[in-house]
């Protein structure tokens, strides 16, 4: 019991500082589990055994994930991208397995093999792509769009992929037949599910919610999820295959959203043992022993890879920038395809050898995504002659548009809160010109006689060229903070004295923003507060010009009453990235605290970057106490900071040294 204790204690240290780290340098968490497991598996450290528990642990890590791609499957979704989805994606898939399988004959493996080899190859990492293009804001750009189409085929392809890898392990001469009888199984067993499942599954989940319990209904999430599992398995296939139809039932009910938040944490935890498991497959001797063919299967997944999909891009009739951009973002290897490797590995679809460096050159692919993704733009516009072409009609657009206004206003983002300011700036008579990255978006607005023009508003020579030098103000109507920190930067540069507006979420990063150069940050779930605040006053009778001196007060002290508040039991399910956020904290000073009698000056909790927001003491509250204030006995103190300063600073006011 002791050694197992020992291991589990070293997993879970050891994943979460690598997970950590990765997150610091904005790195994707599956490959830092990836490495936990290579380092502490059984080739390496040795500290956990790759044993038959912690694999069948690792196989509920695959049924959460088909789970939740169940989950997130939309059949409105499918239909408005069929085109994208089955016919680039389809066609990618399809060409990537015959090009594998091509490669794998030449080089004498069995047909078997060059087809599991295919499948496994074909995909491509949705959680590394779908992060890397949301922080560059580029999910709705035309590359983002056929990108995403893609994934979502790849996304499907798992499922009968998973139906004939068991049908390509019986041999060549049972393969039609094991096939064949894996197909109807899985067919029928679909179509009774979907047929009659839908209409029972909102019937259940109807009665269960009336409990009115999150105990329960957690349970009941379980019990369907691995109880389709169980059912698929007991039919001889995949236990991924259960779930993802319990995913598909469950996302048809309104209770969707509800279902994917509770369980959020059972799925990335199992889902994080299911990648350490896999990373302890790889063996780092093996590796370097078969270096030279593992740096040649890591450039044939990335050529072969780019090459078809750049090709088939250009087929659609897309340009070559975008080719070009679709192309090195597809070239890496994905989660599923791992998936599909652990279940070829227990089947012996792959013999020892080929999975080492099928697997070593997966992880590599994978490493290297995000650094060529970030370069993408300079790829693309180095062999792209259509971009830079491209780029001068937008600039030359944006500029003619410009010509001639002076005094006008540069709205950087045109979704709801931009077109919202566009009204009112219209109604007034005053000039603006809105920037936006969505070219849908652009060319609808623009057809209806908005002043809107595509480009990124995060590139000086685009700010330039809206006029950003002899602009009234400037509005970054989205809230994000690593753009609106770029902008700020160039249109400093640009012009140092524009007034900046930026909008944000909340205050976490409100100094950051305003040391940027913004002239006011607002945040909206403070000014959704404020709002809130001045309809309760009016309507308690308190005179409106009362009321508007409150605000303007709150907004001229840059929302100092309102920065942190008490958390509770309901904010437990806020995300770990906002539970740093400076928080509120009561601390009463008993008789003997080490705070009673001196003054704050004393307390020096600056240092801790800690504030005393308001003493309360004998019914009387003191807002925004003076440096040489003394506390007293039964005073409360309200603390303001961040929560590990929080705690350092109520140690000093109540066991402070004497």
């Amino acid at each position: 019991m002791s050694s197992a204790l020992f291991s589990i204690v070293v997993l879970l240290l050891a994943v979460v500082i690598t997970v950590m780290v990765f997150r610091r340098f904005r790195l994707p968490p599956i490959l830092g589990y990836l490495l936990v497991g290579m380092s502490i598996g059984p080739f390496a450290f040795g500290w956990l055994p790759d044993d038959a528990t912690t694999n069948h642990l690792a196989e509920f890590g695959i049924v959460f994930l088909m789970f939740s791609i169940g989950l997130e499957f939309s059949l409105a979704q499918l239909s408005a991208m069929r085109r994208t989805v089955f016919g680039l994606g389809g066609a990618q898939v399809t060409l990537t397995i015959v090009a594998v399988m091509a490669i794998a004959l030449a080089i004498g493996f069995d047909w078997r093999e060059g087809l599991t080899l295919g499948g496994i190859l074909a995909m491509t990492s949705t959680a590394i792509v779908a992060k890397l293009l949301m922080e560059r804001v580029a999910l709705q750009s035309i590359h983002g769009r056929l990108v995403m189409g893609v994934l979502l085929f790849q996304d499907l392809a798992v499922v009968p992929l998973l139906v004939l890898l068991p049908a390509l392990a019986q041999g060549p001469e049972r393969f039609v037949a094991a096939f064949g009888i894996a197909f109807l199984k899985a067919a029928l067993i679909l179509s009774i599910l979907l047929w009659y499942g839908r209409g029972l599954m909102r019937r259940f989940f109807h009665l269960v919610a009336r409990q009115k319990s999150s105990e329960i209904f957690v349970l009941n999430v379980l019990l369907i999820t691995l109880g389709l599992a169980w059912v698929t398995e007991l039919a001889g296939l995949s236990m991924a295959l259960g779930a993802f139809v319990a995913g598909i039932l469950i996302s048809e009910t309104e209770y969707r959203y509800q279902v994917e938040d509770y369980i959020k944490p059972f799925r990335d935890v199992l889902l994080g043992l299911f990648f350490v498991t896999i990373g302890m497959k790889l063996d780092p001797r093996a590796l370097i022993d078969n270096l030279p063919w593992v740096l040649l299967t890591v450039m044939a997944i990335v050529i072969i890879k780019f090459a078809i999909v750049w090709s088939l891009v250009r087929a659609f009739r897309h340009p070559a920038s975008v080719a070009t951009r679709c192309g090195l973002i597809l070239s890496n290897a994905g989660e599923f395809g791992f998936v599909l490797m652990a279940q070829a590995g227990l089947l012996g679809l792959l013999g020892e050898g080929e999975l080492q460096i099928v697997l070593a050159a997966m992880l590599i692919s994978m490493l290297i995504a995000p650094l060529a993704i970030g370069q993408m733009d300079r790829i693309v516009l180095y062999f792209c002659e259509s971009e830079w072409t491209e780029r001068a009609l937008h600039l030359h657009e944006l500029a003619i548009k410009a010509m001639g206004r002076d005094r006008h206003v540069i709205i950087c983002g045109y979704g709801r809160s931009g077109q919202t300011l566009a009204r009112f700036l219209a109604r007034e008579d005053i000039a603006f010109i809105a920037l936006d990255a969505d070219p849908d978006r652009v060319r609808q607005a623009a057809a209806a006689g908005d002043s809107v023009v595509f480009g990124d508003a995060g590139r000086r020579d685009v700010l330039l060229a809206a006029g950003a030098s002899r602009a009234a103000a400037m509005v970054v109507s989205f809230s994000d903070v690593a753009i609106s920190l770029r902008i700020l930067e160039h249109a400093r540069e640009v012009n140092p004295g524009l007034p900046i507006i930026v909008r944000t979420t909340d205050d976490s990063e409100l100094e950051k923003l305003q040391n940027a150069g913004a002239t006011e940050v607002v945040p909206e779930i403070l000014e959704g507060s404020l709002m809130l605040a001045s309809h309760a006053m009016l309507l308690l009778g308190i005179p409106l010009a009362r009321v508007l001196a409150r605000i303007r007060e709150v907004r001229r002290d840059r929302y100092h009453l309102m920065r942190g508040f008490f958390h509770g039991v309901s904010d437990l399910g806020m995300d770990v990235e906002d539970s740093d956020q400076p928080r509120l904290k009561s601390v009463m000073l008993s008789d003997g605290a080490a705070a009673v009698g001196k003054s704050l000056d004393d307390l020096n909790l600056e240092e801790l970057e800690v504030e005393i927001n308001t003493i309360y003491r004998q019914r009387t509250r003191i807002v925004s106490p003076k440096p040489e204030s003394v506390l007293e006995t039964g005073d409360v103190v309200v603390l303001l900071g961040r929560p590990d300063a929080l705690g350092l600073a109520e140690d000093r006011l109540i066991r402070f040294a004497d």
